[in-house]
């Protein structure tokens, strides 16, 4: 069975974490993936490097099953070379400040007559307007995008989320667009712009604190255990946000990850009361309703903490999931990196590296039945000029010419 992208070539000009994280997924989907480099190679291959003049475990988990080929695009053949990449390929991602692609000579205009097909996508700090031209990192997506003001605690300052939202959240949205133009481009025949902003993707992902905001007009939000409501939705520390209270509760032996996240939906009640101690709880009217608990929230989850506490948290998950109770224990990297489980579901997957020996990096978290994903270590700077530059005609002697004068 064939991959779902096979047949599909991609030429991947990004370079750090947003675009690679996307091109990586469309080449875990079966895309050929070329990763075109200026010759002295993408930044993150010197960036946290934990073994010397090798490439950093930034690059390498970023860019697993690409090709790398390398292009100095400031000279005149490099220009031309780069007019055949973009006649052969079907999709060009790339993640430059704005106007950089224009700067180099290739408006969208201009890539539509070189190749009428070509889907071109861009990721951006920030969509036209006021913030257009201002440089956009993973925080300070975050903290423009609504996840900062909403993370933390309410008496302390705003918090970056741990997860990569700003980056690879907005690579994965970019995905979706460009899964969408190539099926469009099968009824048109056309390819087209799509773009995603960081700042809107992850206000997309924040949505739920603008509902909240519309609330706040009509009062207090009461699932919340903040003591005070101004005129924004307040940092609510580990509130769950939905409709069902749920708090991280300390467990066992107390180490700074020894928490579990316990949700209390309104038939969890009597479970719970009766595992914690406190069957008196279940029937009592001061707290065997959903609106009976919501002024004492803090209250209930000492009380749950007081159980907890004597338990690690993977017997206290054992337990309330027996009871059909929502929770989750909060896994540190190191229980996560060496998780028998999601080895199994190669959510976690070890790669050989020419260099490095192996090294262990996310999978592929898209499934298909019919398409399996290998991962495969990512690519040397350059591997591939020979084999990729070969398809265009230029053979070996005149690649060692444009090597010399620094083309590639």
């Amino acid at each position: 069975m064939g991959k779902a992208l096979e047949g599909v070539r991609v030429l991947d000009m990004t370079h750090v974490q947003s675009g690679p994280s996307c091109t990586q997924i469309l080449a875990w989907l079966g895309a050929d993936v070329v990763k075109l480099e200026a010759p002295t190679g993408d930044i993150t291959r010197q960036q946290l490097r934990d073994l010397p003049d090798v490439d950093s475990l930034y690059f390498t988990m970023l860019n697993c099953n690409k090709r790398s080929i390398t292009l100095n695009m400031k000279s005149e053949r490099g220009k031309e070379i780069f007019t055949d990449l973009v006649k052969d390929s079907d999709i060009l991602v790339e993640n430059f400040a704005p106007g950089a692609i224009d700067r180099m000579g290739f408006t969208w205009d201009r890539l539509q007559l070189i190749n009428p097909e070509l889907i071109y996508a861009s990721i951006k700090g920030f969509g036209p307007g006021r913030y257009e031209d201002f440089k956009a990192y993973e925080v300070v997506a975050q903290a423009m995008g609504g996840a900062m003001s909403t993370t933390g605690f309410e008496d302390g300052p705003p918090t970056a989320t741990g997860a990569q939202i700003g980056d690879s959240g907005t690579g994965i949205h970019l995905v979706a667009g460009i899964l969408a133009a190539l099926y469009q481009r099968v009824a048109t025949g056309k390819g087209q712009r799509v773009s995603v902003a960081m700042q809107e993707a992850v206000l997309n992902l924040s949505r739920v604190k603008l509902r909240d905001q519309q609330r706040l007009a009509h009062g207090p939000l009461k699932e919340y255990p903040n003591d005070n409501f101004g005129d924004a939705v307040p940092r609510s520390g580990n509130a769950s946000g939905g409709g069902q209270p749920g708090w991280a509760v300390r467990t066992a032996p107390g180490g700074p990850n020894d928490y579990i996240y316990v949700i209390v939906q309104p038939p969890g009640w009597a479970p719970i009361a009766n595992l914690i101690g406190k069957p008196e709880l279940a029937d009592d009217p001061d707290w065997n309703t959903p609106a009976a608990r919501l002024d004492k929230l803090d209250k209930m989850f000492a009380l749950i903490e007081t159980w907890t506490e004597q338990h690690t948290k993977f017997e206290v998950m054992e337990k309330l999931n027996a009871l059909n109770v929502p929770c989750g224990p909060i896994l540190s990297t190191r229980e996560l990196i060496e998780d028998e489980t999601l080895a199994e579901l190669g959510a976690v997957v070890e790669v050989k590296h020419p260099q490095r020996g192996t090294f262990k990096t996310v999978g592929c978290p898209i499934k298909l039945s019919d398409s399996p994903v290998q991962v495969e270590t990512s690519p040397g700077l350059g591997e591939h000029n020979s084999a990729i530059y070969g398809g265009l005609g230029i053979d070996t002697a005149e690649l060692e010419e444009l090597k010399a004068a620094g083309v590639v």
